[in-house]
């Protein structure tokens, strides 16, 4: 089975285009994709969201995090008649929610989990685009693609992951993620 583990970035900030309920005014300006059978990354700029939307719909299962409420949404406006939604998906902020009852960030489980942080923000990310910098903003987009994949293997492997709560404590939850 193909996954395909999937991150974008935005051109806006929710600021910019009103609040969280115009989430599809966000605009993408890079996705990244790794598959399982590629064994590699894959880059796709606003142009190319044609090819982003067909490797999802062929991968086996999606892996990302906060897919479902966000990164699919921005998505919708560029394929109004695709039902990304019921995509084969483990959307891992998602499954933890369901578990913990309230959300984590990738970075509390990054850390907990892989002892390394994400490498900046979502912030960050457009202020990249808006000034050109698009190595940054693709290298930033991979990082989060490869601790998103390497949370779900080891989630797959070990049953749990760790998640640094907000008074500083580790914490462990089970998963029952298969791979």
């Amino acid at each position: 089975m193909n996954i395909v583990v999937f991150d974008l970035e935005t051109q806006n900030l929710f600021e910019d285009v009103g609040g969280r309920q115009n989430i599809g005014l966000l605009k993408v300006s890079c996705a990244v994709t790794w598959s399982s059978v590629r064994n590699d990354f894959a880059v796709y700029w606003e142009k190319d969201l044609p090819a982003l939307i067909a490797e999802l719909k062929s991968a086996g299962r999606v892996v990302g995090f906060n897919v479902k409420g966000f990164d699919y949404e921005v998505l919708r406006p560029y394929a109004p008649d695709e039902r990304l939604q019921f995509l084969s998906t483990l959307d891992i902020m998602d499954d933890l929610f369901r578990t913990l009852s309230f959300r984590v960030s990738l970075d509390a489980v990054a850390r907990g989990t892989l002892g390394n942080t994400k490498s900046a923000s979502g912030i960050q990310a457009v202020e990249w685009w808006r000034g050109g910098e698009l190595e940054k903003l693709v290298e930033y987009c991979k990082v989060d693609v490869d601790v998103t994949r390497r949370i779900y293997e080891f989630g797959c492997e070990n049953g749990y992951v760790h998640y640094f709560t907000r008074m500083g404590s580790k914490q462990k939850v089970q998963v029952k993620w298969k791979c």
